[in-house]
């Protein structure tokens, strides 16, 4: 019987929607934890081979069904790969500021490196197997996340030829529409998007903490699986719970000198002006309630063990995302305390210009043994004496290894924690205590 156009082009495409489920149940059927990534995009199709844009994924109908006949599991590891972009949100960069060659790349390299290491019969295929020797140029990098790819690859100064080379072995999909201008119209380049990169990046940041949840849980159940993939999963998350956003929780409310546009209603404002001339009939409210931080404390372990330069460089950081305006009240109470066994220094900081001299003059003392309780029972001697009227925290850098107070204090307290070697330093804390754990390199970046 023959077929017209149309009607062959209908075939394709029935075709190809039931290769699209049955890639999508074998995915579930072996990784349940992909459950709510997957469930999260919708297909559409176009005229290119494959594209995703963090909402819906983009495929050409004759491509899959010719990609299932050379190989049925092909077109299952493509699906999984481009899932796998917005799982680690590969297209919310600022394209104007990296090497997008260097960044397809190593986000192509990495993705394939955790969808080998899942050891899944749906996800081989020849190019699998090519891939293995080159990845053995990488295996010093780890966890083998894209940006620490991305580093290497600029580092190293790979040339162009040298990063297409890369991209014959591990591309699975074009990655123009993450690139998009950024308007305010509903389609770029004949792509519909019903979600801003905000939207699409808050979305896809809690699907990935949900899926660290879900596979933790799994491999308690069923035994490891994916160890690159959980590496880079625990990786991301943790590095989105960022300093300068950790430091918000312990803000408290105050009073700032600008206008509170909630509370002005510029319609009386206005009719007074064009009524009296220069009279309004309401003033302004000068003073609007802001989370600012205004008193907080710093403690620093200055043992022998933990190293003077992240010391400084940990301060220096603090500093720089206090000192924006923001984040900052004109005048502030924060003390800055070293301490080895015993209570060191106490440096007291009451606005910008005193934080700048100490950052300047900055000198270390200690260098003995880690006892955590003389700084508590310090600050609560300080609390007793009215130094603080609403001290909302106390943020400690320390390697971890000291004796901690038995009783939680009245404020919230959190160690920070230098890991050396990532994801692999679990330092134990008391019940009260929050923790968070940042590598040399976010310590030392001090922007």
């Amino acid at each position: 019987m023959d077929y017209s156009k149309e009607e062959k082009q209908k075939i394709v495409e029935s075709l190809a929607k039931d290769i699209i489920n049955l890639s999508r149940s074998s995915i579930l059927i072996n990784m349940k934890f992909m459950g709510n990534a997957i469930n999260r995009v919708n297909f559409k199709t176009f005229d290119k081979r494959l594209a995703c844009d963090g909402e819906t994924i983009f495929y050409n109908p004759d491509y899959v069904v010719a990609s299932y006949k050379k190989d049925k599991n092909q077109f299952t590891r493509e699906y999984m790969h481009t899932v796998m972009h917005c799982v680690f949100r590969h297209m919310f960069v600022d394209h104007n500021a990296i090497n997008l060659k260097a960044w397809d790349t190593a986000c192509d390299i990495a993705v394939e490196k955790m969808i080998n290491d899942f050891e899944a019969g749906t996800f081989n295929t020849e190019k699998s197997q090519n891939q293995s020797s080159i990845l053995l140029n990488f295996k010093d990098i780890k966890p083998l996340t894209a940006e620490k790819l991305y580093h290497h690859f600029i580092e190293n100064e790979y040339t162009d030829d040298e990063l297409d080379e890369l991209q014959t072995e591990f591309s699975a999909d074009s990655h123009d529409i993450w690139y998009k201008p950024e308007d305010n119209s509903s389609s770029v380049n004949g792509f519909s998007i019903n979600m801003n990169k905000e939207e699409l990046d808050k979305m896809w940041k809690d699907v990935s903490e949900q899926m660290q949840l879900d596979l933790e849980t799994f491999s308690r159940e069923h035994g490891s699986a994916g160890g690159s993939f959980m590496q880079n999963l625990k990786s991301l998350n943790r590095e989105k719970y960022d300093y300068s956003s950790f430091l918000k929780k312990f803000a408290v409310m105050g009073e700032k000198m600008i206008i509170n546009p909630d509370e002005f209603e510029y319609n009386f404002y206005t009719y007074g002006l064009e009524l009296y001339g220069n009279m309004p009939l309401i003033e302004p409210l000068e003073y609007k309630d802001v989370k600012l931080v205004k008193e907080f404390v710093i403690a620093i372990d200055t043992s022998g063990s933990v190293s003077g330069g992240l010391v400084q460089s940990f301060i220096q950081k603090t500093y720089n995302i206090l000192k924006q305006q923001e984040n900052f009240f004109n005048r502030i109470n924060i003390h800055i305390i070293q301490c080895d066994a015993e209570i060191q220094e106490d440096k007291k900081i009451t606005n910008q210009e005193e934080f700048d001299e100490y950052i300047s003059n900055m000198t270390l003392r200690g260098f003995g043994g880690t006892d955590f309780r003389p700084v508590f029972a310090y600050v609560d001697k300080l609390i007793e004496e009215k130094e603080f009227t609403n001290l909302k925290g106390m943020i400690y850098f320390t390697d971890g290894y000291g004796v901690f107070p038995q009783k939680k204090p009245s404020y919230e307290s959190a160690f920070v924690f230098v890991n050396e070697k990532e994801d692999e330093y679990n330092p134990p804390v008391p019940a009260w205590a929050i923790k968070l754990v940042l590598t040399e390199e976010e310590i030392n970046n001090c922007k």
